[in-house]
């Protein structure tokens, strides 16, 4: 939902995601512009207002450094980008995943690439898996992460101590991976 909230004498449309997924409040500004809050559902309007003042420095600087460009702001040709790597990416997920797959003896249903700005995959209840294609940019062993993080999700829907023992198991170096990935990550956003 659409929201207005004034930092610095100057007032800031943002849009409020709340979601059930989301364990953590997190602000995201756009190249075009577009400020974006997503919170857990747990938290209150009031406590993600205060928070979003205290990021009032960072907001503003963000907001007015986008403004210096003009036109359709897309970041290095990104469809052009989707284009060229969504096949590589489909190609290395499925492979990845029939190996796996035995290992776990887990059952999937559809394998989707998908062009996301945030995160690298995610699995459905359904049992369905998707990735972003940018897995086709990674080192072999941070996309086998990913891969096996959503695999896992097939048998644990969660991140709890019985899912991080399920990705141990094949991916025993997890941790460093992980803090890999979350340095990397701006791939995601390249």
């Amino acid at each position: 939902m659409k929201k207005l909230i004034e930092l610095q004498q100057k007032k800031i449309e943002y849009t409020l995601k709340v979601s059930q997924r989301a364990r953590h409040l997190r602000l995201a500004i756009y190249g075009d512009g577009n400020f974006v809050v997503t919170a857990p559902h747990h938290l209150s309007e009031n406590f993600i207002e205060q928070f979003i003042f205290q990021k009032s420095q960072w907001i503003i600087e963000k907001l007015e450094h986008f403004k210096k460009f003009t036109g359709n702001v897309e970041p290095k040709n990104v469809k052009k980008d989707y284009a060229e790597y969504r096949f590589q990416a489909l190609m290395l997920a499925r492979s990845r995943i029939a190996h796996y797959k035995e290992i776990y003896g887990f059952k999937t249903r559809r394998i989707t690439i998908k062009n996301q700005k945030t995160c690298w995959g995610s699995c459905s209840k359904k049992g369905n898996l998707n990735f972003n294609y940018k897995i086709a940019k990674l080192p072999e062993k941070l996309a086998d992460y990913v891969i096996v993080h959503e695999l896992c999700h097939l048998k644990e829907l969660n991140h709890s101590k019985k899912f991080w023992r399920l990705v141990e198991q094949i991916i025993p170096d997890y941790l460093e991976l992980r803090k890999s990935l979350k340095k990397d990550s701006e791939i995601l956003s390249a």
